[in-house]
């Protein structure tokens, strides 16, 4: 009997890193997206709460399944066991992740 892993996805979004544990993730349908299923969070209640795991909690609550963009994961691994659920400012928000396409618009003058 093979054993189930747990995948740590790590990725970009509106310029903080979230840092994610799920049960199965695999290629989309949909070209260029990863689907990510069955998220994994603390269930335990604890004294001290991470409002960065909360938030996430929040966020995804709910959700079944999502699409997250190719070009957004930065890592993903696939662990023993589940660490803590994060969100983390990145440093290089400023920084497009994608450069936009060099396209003439059109406004060709004759000389």
């Amino acid at each position: 009997m093979s054993k189930k892993g747990i995948y740590k996805i790590v990725f970009m979004q509106t310029g903080e890193i979230y840092e994610v544990y799920a049960k199965s993730i695999f290629q989309s349908d949909m070209y260029g997206f990863i689907e990510v299923e069955d998220y994994i969070f603390d269930q335990n209640s604890q004294i001290v709460v991470d409002p960065s795991e909360e938030k996430l909690k929040t966020e995804f609550k709910g959700v079944n399944r999502s699409y997250i963009p190719i070009n957004a994961i930065l890592r993903i691994d696939e662990v023993d066991k589940r660490g803590n659920a994060k969100i983390t400012k990145s440093k290089s928000s400023n920084i497009m992740p994608l450069p936009t396409p060099i396209v003439d618009g059109g406004n060709k003058k004759d000389p």
